[in-house]
């Protein structure tokens, strides 16, 4: 046995350092950065070691902006995309001849190129000296007036990031709940049936609980990646989000390391390990929600 033991962790030492080297040892040196005040990154000096770089960042208008903006867009999309995905999936579930075609057009979307993406919405949203772009020809068509989405106001802006980011993200999840629903064994439906069962208690009574464990990876998924949110942003409002008003963590965090204000990695650090902690707390209260509400 302890010669098995010797092996198996010889067999899993690459992956350990590989892991070590490329996210233990940098979220180590991040955290020391946070806290060392007044970093220079040429002569690699500081003149102290406190929490300066966190109340800087926590007071900073432009960090708190990138807050709002990527918890609104945490909030909206992550319930939406994943609830607009199960439909999309229930859907799919009920075409037999269709469905491998369906699921390939579902999933375009995924593989495409992000920037790709964002080029076609901001020709859809935005307004130039010669169109008004597609969406406002459509709100004049039915009286309404016309709304700059990407340089007009917030609420605009929001709505075609939030948009976007669902319209990314959601044929990933259809992906996955359609193949949960296909693992779905048929006799609990037909055992429901004979005991005249409903649609509708048998989905929630059979295939809610089911595939719940997809559902719940889907949600924790999608908070972390709608928490690093960043490419979505550049590619509809371009590389200065800060202007726009429309930057996020990542991005701020982008900005004091490469930005026009870069040249700051403490702030950058404390950025990220303020992020990380707000990921790992939403990680751990959706566990403890899962305790009850998944089905394994």
């Amino acid at each position: 046995m302890e010669k098995q033991s010797k092996k198996a962790w010889l067999y899993l030492l690459p992956a350990m350092a590989f892991l070590g080297v490329f996210m233990i040892y940098p979220l180590i040196d991040v955290f020391v950065y946070s806290f060392e005040e007044g970093y220079n990154s040429a002569s690699q000096t500081f003149f102290g070691v406190g929490l300066y770089n966190y109340s800087y960042v926590l007071r900073d208008p432009y960090f708190l902006q990138a807050l709002k903006n990527t918890f609104l867009l945490v909030i909206i999309t992550v319930p939406l995309s994943t609830s607009l995905a199960l439909v999309i999936s229930l859907a799919l579930s009920s075409i037999e001849k269709l469905r491998n075609l369906f699921q390939t057009v579902y999933f375009l979307p995924y593989v495409t190129n992000t920037l790709a993406v964002g080029l076609v919405f901001m020709i859809l949203f935005k307004k130039t000296p010669y169109t008004e772009g597609l969406v406002n020809l459509m709100i004049n068509w039915f009286g309404g007036k016309s709304v700059d989405f990407i340089s007009g106001p917030y609420w605009a802006k929001m709505f075609v990031l939030s948009f976007y980011t669902v319209w990314i993200v959601m044929p990933f999840k259809v992906l996955i709940l359609t193949s949960a629903l296909a693992s779905v064994d048929e006799t609990y439906y037909n055992a429901a049936r004979i005991d005249g069962a409903t649609g509708a208690a048998m989905f929630t009574r059979i295939t809610l609980p089911m595939i719940s464990p997809m559902i719940f990876y889907l949600v924790i998924t999608g908070f972390i990646g709608a928490f690093k949110a960043y490419s979505d942003a550049v590619a509809l409002f371009g590389t200065d989000l800060n202007a726009a008003g429309m930057n996020t963590i990542v991005g701020y965090i982008y900005d004091m390391l490469y930005g026009n204000s870069g040249g700051y990695p403490s702030f950058a650090s404390a950025a990220a390990i303020l992020l990380f902690a707000i990921v790992l707390t939403i990680t751990c209260i959706n566990l403890m929600i899962s305790k009850k509400h998944v089905h394994y």
